[in-house]
């Protein structure tokens, strides 16, 4: 009813969002947050409901820029950052699941599809300190961050 009367009103977006979420409708969760976003783009709550719908629906690295935008619009925000934490240990769980969430994006299907991209991979498999190189190309930098993300590449520090 309150939408209905100011359908301009992020807050309202936001609180529906919130019911939605309780009832486990997180695809309307994050509809509305969505719109609340779309509405006001520095109202914080919006991005941390989107977020806790994408984290409950299991899609750790959209979930994780949810959360980021969200601290770069407060970095102080203890449920972004705690946000953000939960997906960053989510995203290190058994690797079944992280190839099922692979298969299911469609972007990272077409980073893994690109001739250019897997010779890139199999490249830094063979040859890590050809990553340094790789990462000066701002689009092949993006990609390989994606796939980061995603945990179909991890880095290991040495």
């Amino acid at each position: 009813e309150a939408i209905k009367r100011n359908p301009n009103d992020a807050k309202l977006y936001s609180n529906r969002a919130a019911c939605y979420t309780k009832l486990m409708e997180f695809r309307l969760a994050m509809k509305d947050s969505e719109e609340g976003i779309r509405l006001d783009p520095n109202f914080i709550k919006c991005y941390l409901r989107k977020g806790h719908a994408l984290l409950a629906m299991k899609d750790l690295g959209q979930a994780m820029a949810t959360f980021g935008k969200a601290l770069e619009i407060d970095p102080n925000c203890q449920e972004a950052i705690e946000g953000y934490r939960q997906c960053s240990l989510k995203s290190t769980d058994d690797p079944e699941e992280v190839r099922k969430r692979a298969t299911n994006d469609p972007e990272i299907q077409q980073i893994l599809g690109d001739p250019g991209m897997r010779l890139i991979l199999e490249q830094m498999q063979n040859e890590p300190q050809a990553l340094r190189d790789h990462l000066r190309n701002p689009a092949i930098a993006q990609k390989i961050q994606k796939l980061i993300d995603a945990g179909i590449i991890g880095i290991r520090q040495g």
